[in-house]
């Protein structure tokens, strides 16, 4: 692998990575966190996401992983963080990912994840890694939009009984690492009706939403949620005691990630 370009603004880069095969992948660096992926492509089919366009191209090896890191940090990047957030369900290559993930906890990094929980016997098995955070993308908390929106899905209901389950083992301390990821998209996901059932299920959970802002992409219909919106849905969520955090700064940004990191197919297809 090697580094085929640096796009920049005053808070992100994102890094143009291209793989021996001749695809090109992205990862995101913000503050002292890199943002990796996983495959190239991605079969979740996530309606409103730019990596999964074309398919499952192929899963990225786990020195492949490890090379973004590397790559970044010749580059002169500070990173004391890896987020499993970049193009690919890192469930859907999970050998893979845990050889990467060891790798990265061994020389000191903290490890994340951001998972929609699919497939569900590799969500199990992420659960009880010594990770650092885990986000359940869920998107949707009503049974038939979320399976609209990410077609590659298990029931609402089965994933959040695990979660519940594995969540009721832990110290409240040890908690705080789970979140349940919300991408809020204009028209879709918004109403009053699965706020507040998004509402209930984290008071269920006992842990917070990752209020999150759709970046559009030119290619799809979906559209982000103005501001004063926005902000609506976040006082609900408060309004019923939930911990909700808004995207922050680096992620609302064009090249932040949230759907629009891109796969490029081999020169000339």
């Amino acid at each position: 692998m090697k580094l085929e370009g640096i796009i920049q603004d005053q808070l992100n880069c994102l890094l143009e990575i291209k793989t021996d095969d001749g695809y090109t992948i992205e990862s995101v660096h913000y503050r002292t966190t890199l943002c990796v992926s996983s495959q190239v492509g991605c079969s979740v089919r996530c309606a409103f996401c730019a990596s999964g366009l074309n398919g499952l191209i192929r899963n990225l090896s786990s020195q492949e992983i490890i090379n973004q890191y590397e790559i970044a940090k010749d580059q002169g990047f500070e990173i004391t963080n890896i987020a499993f957030a970049g193009i690919g369900e890192p469930l859907l290559n999970f050998e893979n990912v845990k050889q990467a993930f060891d790798c990265f906890k061994s020389i000191g990094l903290k490890v994340s994840f951001y998972t929609t929980g699919f497939p569900i016997k590799y969500f199990k098995e992420l659960l009880h890694l010594n990770h650092d955070g885990l986000t359940l993308s869920l998107h949707s908390v009503l049974e038939e939009k979320r399976k609209s929106l990410i077609p590659n899905s298990h029931s609402i209901e089965e994933l959040i009984q695990i979660f519940e389950n594995h969540l009721k083992t832990l110290s409240s301390r040890k908690r705080k690492l789970y979140s349940i990821g919300y991408l809020l998209i204009y028209g879709e996901n918004d109403s009053d009706e699965e706020l507040e059932a998004l509402a209930n299920i984290s008071k269920r959970l006992n842990i917070g939403v990752s209020l999150l802002k759709y970046n559009e992409i030119e290619s799809l219909p979906f559209k982000t949620t103005p501001d004063e919106e926005y902000e609506k849905a976040f006082l609900k969520l408060k309004s019923h005691g939930v911990r909700t955090t808004l995207s922050n700064r680096y992620r609302t940004r064009k090249i932040g990630g949230c759907g629009t990191l891109m796969v490029n197919r081999l020169v000339g297809v």
